[in-house]
């Protein structure tokens, strides 16, 4: 139950929240920071992938040198996006979850409630005070 890992960047509130989710089921992840320890080309792939989404969506446009490097010109193809967030982890949108129910780019942090395979211990509200998971473990709002 412990395989989950996350691609992480501790900076980022929408991470650190979904971290503090899968913890809150009394998992400890895998956690990678994905800044510090960029995932190869490969394993980026395969992520996009398995998430079933194009590399655009994966893409960070925020605080990243994406209009610097001319990202959104739509007739760049898969291969020059992924290229830019190899060559620029910090292109990757975060974060991104792996675990046996899926992978997910978890914007925002509660979609990483689909993928941990354990309840909630408890109730959980975001950094910003937006309640998540409400006394009993469940899921509120949805």
């Amino acid at each position: 139950m412990n395989d989950i890992i996350i691609y992480h960047n501790p900076d980022c509130g929408t991470s650190r929240n979904a971290l503090a989710m899968i913890r809150n089921a009394g998992i400890e992840p895998h956690v990678v920071e994905y800044l510090k320890t960029p995932p190869s080309r490969a394993l980026l792939e395969q992520m996009i992938a398995r998430a079933g989404i194009a590399p655009r969506a994966l893409l960070r446009e925020k605080g990243a040198p994406f209009a610097e490097l001319g990202l959104g010109d739509e007739s760049l193809d898969d291969d020059a996006l992924i290229d830019a967030m190899i060559a620029h982890p910090i292109l990757i949108n975060r974060p991104i979850v792996v675990s046996p129910l899926g992978v997910k780019l978890c914007r925002p942090s509660e979609e990483v409630l689909d993928l941990i395979p354990a309840r909630q211990r408890g109730g959980f509200a975001k950094e910003d005070g937006e309640q998540v998971v409400d006394d009993a473990g469940n899921r509120v709002g949805r």
